[in-house]
């Protein structure tokens, strides 16, 4: 189980930090816990610029892909440190990454009411319609005298304290797992249909059933993803090893959520000169992961050329072009023609080669018919079956940005 667990505070000294620490060790047989410093990010302001956000948008990764989050906070005037609160600012002001997301509150203090007020007031923040988390009732970690409780080392020396929070951090845990089984069933019940199986979709080019539509997209090479026309992120194809890592905590966020902030304008960018009908496709061929890889984007339109979306397919493209470089379509007959691209075998006699698809041989044709025309321009970007120039982005200098999330890949 993955716990991501935030100090509460910008100060450098804090045992609101010495707590969670000790609890990344003492509950590492139960949890994988992450500490994050927020003082890592600036101040709240939706005036901060979008180039300044890039640690605002890690903090929303590693919250939408945490089990829980655990929020530890000191008390400053009966009250959360301003510092927390612009934090949670930045995770609840038009985003939802908190939604339904299990939390918990813990607080250390050197008072004897411990952060008692400070963590009433984090409770109801996190439970306002824009933050709208699930946070774990009835179980309240308050510590105290805090320069007494820690010894030097870090570990929480008061056995009472030591065990409310051993009892209580089990609570959460298991309440983790309640919404766990609950996604699982989600996830499953379209398995336990029976009705699914038998159902199909009749193409204007055949039939096939829902299920061979799902294999089909977790088989073929190349990854697929869906922006909708209201530029969210709406799907993904299941395949083993994508390129790109998706997570179904990013279905149905804007693309600006769902991508690095420096990367928001390429993209938008290239999704605009689709839905504008400037761009059809763009092209970028990538290193990826020590690889070289295959980008493309597409319009999605309807049979009326209305904008539908953008789709990106992704892929590892090295087999084919170690194909070519190995010589793999050197002196081979065409397969839908059967002509040979020399046309004639070693000892200069013409080659009759059945097509592939038709069996006609290609040898019966007029020895005195003249040479194809050439094409009319020398553009070896077109589109062979479109004559769109696959060739070039929107911008040739930017940031090879992945459309669906802005993932710089270099």
């Amino acid at each position: 189980m993955k716990i991501l667990a935030l100090v509460g505070t910008n100060a450098n000294f804090s045992y609101n930090r010495i707590l969670l620490r000790f609890m990344k060790k003492h509950f590492k047989q139960m949890a994988d816990i992450e500490i994050y410093e927020i003082s890592k990010l600036p101040a709240f302001s939706v005036d901060v610029p979008l180039e300044e956000q890039t640690e605002v948008w890690k903090l929303k990764q590693k919250v939408k892909e945490a089990d829980g989050v655990v929020f530890s906070t000191p008390e400053y005037d009966h009250g959360i440190p301003s510092a927390l609160k612009s934090a949670i600012e930045w995770l609840s002001y038009h985003t939802e990454v908190l939604k339904h997301k299990p939390v918990m509150v813990v607080g250390v203090s050197y008072g004897r009411q411990a952060s008692a007020r400070s963590q009433v007031q984090m409770r109801q923040i996190l439970i306002s319609p824009d933050c709208d988390a699930n946070l774990l009732p009835g179980n309240e970690v308050l510590i105290g005298g805090a320069s007494r409780v820690f010894s030097k080392d870090g570990r929480l020396i008061n056995a009472d304290m030591r065990d409310n929070l051993e009892k209580c951090f089990t609570n959460f845990v298991e309440y983790i797992q309640v919404f766990q089984n609950i996604d699982e069933e989600e996830v499953k019940m379209p398995i336990k249909r029976p009705t699914i199986s038998d159902a199909y979709i009749n193409f204007p080019t055949g039939r096939m059933t829902l299920k061979e539509v799902q294999q089909i997209f977790s088989t073929i090479p190349f990854e697929i993803d869906l922006v909708d026309s209201s530029d969210r992120f709406a799907w993904y194809s299941d395949k083993p090893n994508r390129e790109h890592v998706r997570n179904v905590a990013s279905l149905n966020e804007p693309i600006t959520e769902c991508h690095p902030p420096k990367a928001v304008p390429i993209v938008t960018k290239i999704i605009n000169s689709f839905r504008d009908g400037e761009k059809d496709v763009v092209t970028r061929p990538l290193w990826m992961h020590g690889h070289r890889s295959l980008i493309q984007y597409y319009a999605l339109r309807d049979i009326d050329g209305h904008y539908l979306g953008t789709i990106e397919f992704t892929g590892n493209v090295e087999y084919i072009l170690n194909l070519f470089e190995n010589g793999a379509w050197g002196d081979k007959p065409d397969a839908t023609t059967g002509a040979s691209n020399n046309g004639a075998n070693e000892e200069g006699n013409t080659t009759a080669v059945v097509d592939a698809s038709t069996g006609a041989s290609q040898s019966s044709s007029d020895d005195n018919a003249a040479p194809s025309a050439p094409a009319e321009d020398g553009n070896d970007d077109a589109d062979a079956s479109t004559g769109a120039s696959e060739s070039g982005s929107v911008d040739a200098d930017d940031e090879s940005a992945d459309a669906t999330t802005g993932a710089s890949q270099n």
